[in-house]
């Protein structure tokens, strides 16, 4: 059986629920490689991931034997079959954290079912630690993505815009082996450079602008993210003391950032010393990556 739908249907077993259903696409992907609409039923005696006619085909492509899965068309589940779902089921866990009122209403209704339980995030928190093939992924997302960077110091140019900037990047990542971007890139240079997620522009770049971009690939579904700012022709003056400043928190971040190190302690020094030298922090130091949908 797929080891991550046995681990959860240990899981459910051990806090007392008979089945689940799984509506949050970043979690279906988790468990079962399928990135298609739907939703997946962890039920007692069998694991369905019920879609529509577009994606049959597909997800047939996508699952194995092993994955002990079992593909069903929307338009073929009778009401019948709904209601025996989890028939004899006292507990079914449900996302809390993704469905909407409207769709525990109708989930309640469809299934039968007499008791609806949180799950607390359970998959989400099993996400958090990945295993050597997600790692993998990711170093690999983050390789292309370096990459990318390198082919943009020599692509970007005076009197380019925005916009061009940003379709190149997109255009990199599909030719260099990724699924495509992680999330809708930043590109965004002179005054523009200012806002950590202004969306791209016709602006054209200019001699001495800050551009700052912040962009990611996706690999297998996983992704990479990147923030770096670079400037076009040369450095102003009236720059160099602020990106003197950011660098050497940067370096000094990176040198703390090791296993067991506070980042919330680590993040306040940085946070101190901005406002020492009248800045303050106006983002977060970094953040996780992981399966995301853009």
């Amino acid at each position: 059986m797929n080891t991550k739908i046995k681990w959860l249907r240990d899981t459910l077993r051990v806090l007392d629920m008979q089945g689940m259903i799984v509506s949050n696409p970043v979690n279906i992907k988790y468990l079962t490689n399928i990135d298609a609409e739907g939703v997946l039923l962890i039920t007692r005696k069998e694991n369905l991931f019920i879609t529509d006619g577009r994606y049959i085909e597909h997800v047939n492509s996508i699952i194995t034997i092993d994955d002990e899965i079992i593909v069903c068309n929307f338009k073929d589940i009778s009401k019948d079959d709904y209601e025996n779902f989890y028939n004899f089921c006292e507990n079914v866990g449900f996302e809390e954290n993704h469905l909407t009122y409207a769709e525990y209403k109708e989930y309640i209704h469809k299934y039968k079912i007499n008791n609806f339980e949180e799950t607390e995030g359970i998959i989400e928190k099993q996400r958090m630690i990945k295993d050597e093939e997600e790692i993998n992924n990711i170093k690999i997302a983050c390789k292309i993505t370096d990459n990318c960077f390198e082919h943009l110091k020599e692509f970007i140019k005076i009197g380019m815009t925005e916009k061009e900037v940003g379709l190149e990047i997109e255009r990199f990542f599909k030719l260099n082996g990724a699924d495509g971007v992680a999330f809708e890139s930043v590109v965004a240079s002179g005054r523009n450079s200012s806002m950590p997620h202004a969306i791209q522009t016709d602006k054209k770049i200019e001699a001495g602008d800050p551009i700052t971009i912040d962009f990611g690939c996706k690999y297998k579904g996983y992704c990479s993210d990147m923030t770096r700012t670079i400037f076009a022709g040369y450095v102003p003056e009236y720059v160099k003391p602020i990106y003197n400043l950011v660098l050497k928190n940067q370096i000094q971040t990176t040198e703390c950032l090791k296993e067991g190190a506070n980042i919330r302690t680590i993040s306040k020094i940085v946070e101190n010393d901005f406002k020492l030298n009248g800045y303050d922090l106006v983002h977060s130091l970094g953040h996780g990556v992981r399966i995301r949908y853009s």
